[in-house]
């Protein structure tokens, strides 16, 4: 049995117009699984290596997988079930299946499409080598946890009991890195010698907006610091030049204990890396930043979402306006760079206060800035009240990047949303003054970066037959036979 992962294009990716192509971590774990239960398996970038459907079909071909799966976030749906579509013209014998956020949660759309066979749903680690083990055997898939999918004979939705979490993530191989083009991944469209691990799974904040809590769930479930430290220490020594590490927890600080001991790790076995976290501005003080600066950690980035602690409190971020300004305070002091976090567009927010926002953000002096749109993701309270209310003016998936705008506020139309964040943007990253601070701190080769990026934000346009009513990339005329 072979199979075959991919990765699909990323045009619409909500990272990607920052110029974040990073390698899948959904995708190299479920393909260590695999690995080390002795199934053939590989993986097709496509997102890293700027693959055409045409050569997408063409690995398919070459390859001849028995099983493609396919992951898809909420705005690349679009290009995930092109994917499928080309995966079923090049080799129709295939049995195609997807997962991730949106699949978990919109599945029942998804499996309308034709070229789509099973949906997993939730983690998809052990419900893949299930999968896989079930079809080898030719056992019936509605004994299988996790899975969507319709029924052979009447054609009915079959949804399967829920996979329990994994508790235990100490017991998961570490991602199959060497699978996938480690050296096409770029941060802010640099060609950088990064890696990606993540050391939790679920979060105990109630954020309205959180799709990873939506999936993984309010249970945090931890690594042990030194199965983490094991993976970095793999890393390094196995995977040519990496000497970047970045953490994609949803907030890596939010236990100070292993925050500590994790650094206390990395100084034991004296290993030298650079890296970077997410974290929450409640989490962290000057002597804890100061010794994950002496255990390499050079940027933190914070989820700041508003200077109006009314707009906070209905967000559920449980943080305040002050806590903010002495987070970024002790950063500065400390000398780690760090990255603010805004969300501008919720249904309550007026010009006067998104205006307040980004005055709050220009005193904190960050290293860099995001302006993002509020964005309801399937599965997320916001989208659920979102929905009821009737709030969401668009209802094409690949508009939900963060830089289109799908909602209205009580003041303020899409259009001036847009408008808002586009000078936002400029404004912030266009100073001369910070210009030239930033290339003393990050190189030359960063302010070009960031007028690419500004450039991506005046005349950011999405790509691809991503809407409801998707047409069939083939049928479109857009497959090259």
């Amino acid at each position: 049995m072979k199979v075959t992962f991919i990765n699909p294009p990323q045009t619409n990716s909500k990272y990607k117009f920052l110029g974040v192509v990073a390698p899948s971590l959904g995708i190299g774990y479920m393909s260590a699984v695999l690995e080390e239960n002795d199934i053939d398996v590989d993986v097709i970038d496509a997102s890293a290596l700027d693959l055409s459907y045409e050569q997408i079909a063409e690995e398919i071909i070459k390859r001849q997988p028995d099983i493609v799966s396919i992951s898809a976030l909420t705005p690349t749906i679009g290009v995930a079930l092109d994917s499928a579509d080309v995966v079923k013209y090049a080799k129709p014998d295939t049995i195609v299946v997807l997962g991730g956020y949106h699949p978990t949660f919109e599945f029942a759309s998804v499996l309308e499409e034709e070229s789509v066979d099973i949906v997993i749903r939730g983690e998809g680690e052990y419900t893949m080598l299930d999968l896989v083990h079930a079809i080898e055997e030719e056992r019936d898939l509605k004994q299988v946890q996790g899975l969507a999918f319709h029924d052979k004979d009447d054609g009915s939705l079959v949804v399967t009991e829920d996979r329990p979490i994994i508790e235990d993530l100490d017991e998961l191989p570490f991602p199959a890195l060497h699978l996938m083009p480690m050296d096409k991944y770029k941060i802010l469209n640099i060609s950088t010698n990064v890696a990606t691990v993540i050391t939790t799974r679920g979060c105990p904040m109630q954020c309205s907006f959180c799709s990873s809590a939506a999936l993984h769930g309010r249970h945090l479930r931890r690594r042990s610091p030194e199965n983490v430290v094991d993976e970095i220490e793999h890393i390094l020594n196995d995977l040519d030049g990496i000497d970047t590490i970045a953490f994609m927890d949803d907030t890596f600080t939010l236990n100070t204990k292993f925050v500590r001991d994790f650094c206390a790790e990395i100084k034991r076995r004296n290993l030298n890396f650079w890296w970077g976290c997410t974290s929450r501005v409640d989490t962290i003080d000057t002597e804890l930043l100061e010794i994950m600066k002496d255990a390499g950690c050079i940027t933190l980035f914070f989820g700041v979402e508003s200077a109006d602690q009314t707009a906070l409190d209905k967000m559920n971020k449980n943080i305040t306006v002050d806590k903010t300004v002495k987070a970024f305070k002790a950063a500065k002091e400390v000398g780690i760079r760090t990255i603010a976090s805004c969300v501008i567009g919720m249904p309550d927010d007026t010009m006067e206060n998104m205006k307040r926002t980004y005055d709050f953000v220009m005193k904190l002096d960050p290293s860099y800035a995001l302006f993002s749109l509020a964005t309801p993701y399937p599965g997320t309270r916001f989208y659920k009240e979102s929905f009821e209310k009737n709030l969401i003016k668009v209802k094409d998936w690949s508009k939900y990047t963060l830089i289109e705008p799908v909602l209205e506020t009580v003041e303020c139309s899409k259009e001036e949303l847009r408008s808002f964040q586009k000078k936002a943007f400029l404004k912030f990253y266009l100073r001369p003054g910070y210009l030239f601070r930033q290339a003393r701190m990050d190189g030359a080769v960063l302010v070009k970066t960031i007028f690419g990026v500004a450039k991506q934000i005046i005349k950011k346009q999405t790509n691809g037959n991503t809407d409801y009513n998707k047409k069939n990339v083939i049928q479109s005329g857009s497959f090259g036979k």
